[in-house]
């Protein structure tokens, strides 16, 4: 029920994660990311445990590849599963189980990983992963990831109607710098995308009111004379 990408900005050291999905706030449960460390998406019949355990494993300094391997080890219901990784090398991982749902499909790419489950033809991973690519490097990385997901989305999206979507951007702090949930609508890329242009002009500002209040911006709110 669920489409997604992992990705890493090489000039940034940002960290993103993406997810679609017909079912409700599909974000809240299957997007996941650390700053410094990776991204990773637990998706299909969802195990909301196993985003955080990749992303412990990879701060142990273990690879993406390592990360899925040792979380495998031990989860419960394995075959259900389906997991994305990518860690702060730009290494992707990707895990669909025996009974991942309907047409799924995963893809790979430089900095990127993608997969989807009930997907409304296998190449909307692959769609998702050469959208990614064809971004400039330049781009702030949330951009790009929704300009992937969004390709994905034209490609076919999933073979239901798409009702939620998320975006995390992790950089240097130890909280997002983006973290954009649409929970159900009936174009939530499109509005997740309209989110971001809200948010993205004054997310770093965000960031300086956190860390040094004194050197921060105006908020641009009625009183703040």
């Amino acid at each position: 029920m669920t489409f997604s990408l992992v990705a890493r900005c090489p000039r940034s050291g940002q960290f993103a994660v993406a997810v679609a999905s017909s079912s409700p706030a599909v974000a809240a449960r299957c997007a996941y990311a650390r700053a410094g460390i990776g991204a990773a998406t637990t998706q299909n019949v969802t195990d909301p445990r196993l985003g955080p355990q990749l992303l412990d494993v990879l701060a142990t300094g273990l690879s993406a590849e390592a990360a899925i391997a040792k979380v495998a080890g031990t989860a419960s219901h394995l075959e259900y599963r389906q997991l994305t990784v990518i860690d702060r090398q730009g290494h992707t991982a990707i895990f669909s189980g025996a009974q991942t749902l309907g047409l799924n499909a995963a893809a790979k790419g430089e900095n990127a990983a993608s997969a989807g489950n009930l997907l409304a033809n296998t190449n909307v991973p692959q769609a998702v992963i050469a959208a990614f690519a064809a971004t400039s490097p330049d781009a702030e990385l949330g951009a790009r990831v929704l300009m992937a997901m969004q390709a994905g989305l034209d490609a076919g999206g999933e073979a239901g109607p798409v009702k939620s979507a998320g975006l995390i951007v992790v950089d240097r702090q130890a909280w997002p710098l983006a973290d954009l949930r649409v929970d159900w609508h009936d174009e939530p890329l499109a509005e997740l995308a309209r989110l971001w242009q809200v948010w993205h002009p004054q997310m770093y500002d965000y960031v300086t009111r956190a860390l040094n209040p004194e050197a921060a911006p105006s908020y641009g709110v009625p009183g703040d004379e």
